[in-house]
């Protein structure tokens, strides 16, 4: 009877253990979920992370304290509305992208930095920026590539666009580069200097907000656009 009980006892003291060992890994993986995603509740460097960005752009007047409530729900929305991104209060990934963050795992991600208001431009602007130059206008002229820049820059101070160049790149429907994945290939060292070139001031379109190839341009609206300058195969209006 003493063996019986103690074959007992060792048998509980294992399921124990072996569902001690099942629970950890139950929540190893729900945090790799959290890093995923952020919302109401979460907490840790990545919320700190968003909450120095919408300081930053003057979204969010809180603590930097690493804690997602109801201040920072407010702030991602009115990021979420200014960038014409899903207004759910959740940062996922369209939201982390245009805040220029990454939410997996160690890394910060790009840092870029709001254009509006004089703010000079971060290394990730240019990068991001040269992305987009790279994917929207490969086989342009220089100039062209540059004015492509331009627009993008323009728009960022336009009140009509997001206020930030990853959130004018990032917003839904506005670039065909983001939309066919060309956004994620490597610019060249000519995309680079153009985009360095547009953040230091030049725009050969003179203010353009819009460009469109004739040849590929499939929307109405876009053709009763006043184009005044034409650059390359691009057509760029106001």
């Amino acid at each position: 009877m003493k063996h019986k009980g103690m074959l007992s006892v060792i048998t509980v003291v294992l399921t124990l253990i072996i569902c001690g060992i099942m629970l950890a890994d139950y929540r190893f993986d729900d945090n790799q979920a959290v890093e995923t995603i952020l919302y109401w509740g979460t907490t840790g460097g990545k919320v700190s992370e968003v909450q120095s960005k919408l300081r930053q752009w003057g979204y969010y007047d809180g603590p930097i304290d690493g804690i997602y409530g109801a201040k920072t729900f407010e702030a991602v929305k009115l990021f979420q509305r200014k960038n014409g991104l899903k207004v759910d209060g959740v940062v996922g990934p369209q939201t982390a992208a245009a805040m220029g963050i990454t939410l997996s795992g160690t890394g910060s991600g790009q840092n870029y930095q709001p254009s509006r208001g004089g703010g000079t431009a971060s290394g990730g602007d240019v990068y991001l920026l040269a992305r987009a130059v790279h994917g929207e206008a490969r086989g342009e002229p220089y100039i062209g590539k540059v004015a492509v820049a331009a627009v993008i820059l323009n728009r960022v101070k336009h009140p009509s666009f997001p206020n930030t160049i990853a959130g004018v790149i990032y917003q839904p429907g506005a670039f065909t580069a983001v939309s066919d994945g060309q956004i994620n290939l490597a610019p060249d060292e000519e995309s680079l200097r153009a985009a360095r070139d547009a953040l230091n001031g030049w725009d050969p379109t003179y203010g353009a907000l819009y460009y469109y190839n004739p040849a590929k341009a499939t929307s109405s609206w876009i053709w009763s656009r006043p184009v005044h300058i034409v650059i390359g195969k691009h057509r760029f209006a106001k």
